[in-house]
């Protein structure tokens, strides 16, 4: 078995891998429901969108404007993960470099 072949076989790897796609796939799927949800109140309900909160600037504006923000916050949490990640990544690789040293070590048995 190879060194890579270790990596990926090992429960570490494995449940990181499956962290991190639930992650993702879960930022994804809010962004793209967030992303949608103003074309769809637009046309659906644009009485709502359309009242006014304060001067001239009504939901529609509102709602336009806070997409820019969920962008940002949504970039800092994958952020958060992504340390978390690597975190992980390196330990993973120090364990398999261990496990490849003490392999050398007794004859690669």
């Amino acid at each position: 078995m190879s060194h890579w072949d270790r990596i990926y076989s090992s429960r570490a790897y494995r449940q990181m891998i499956r962290q991190k796609t639930i992650a993702i796939v879960a930022m994804t799927v809010f962004f793209i429901v967030y992303y949608f949800a103003l074309p769809v109140l637009v046309g659906y309900r644009p009485d709502l969108m359309a009242r006014t909160v304060w001067g001239k600037v009504n939901w529609a504006y509102l709602f336009a404007f806070s997409q820019f923000l969920m962008t940002w916050a949504i970039a800092y949490v994958y952020m958060r993960y992504a340390g978390r990640f690597d975190r992980i990544t390196t330990s993973i690789l120090a364990d398999a470099e261990d496990a490849a040293a003490s392999g050398s070590a007794d004859g690669g048995k």
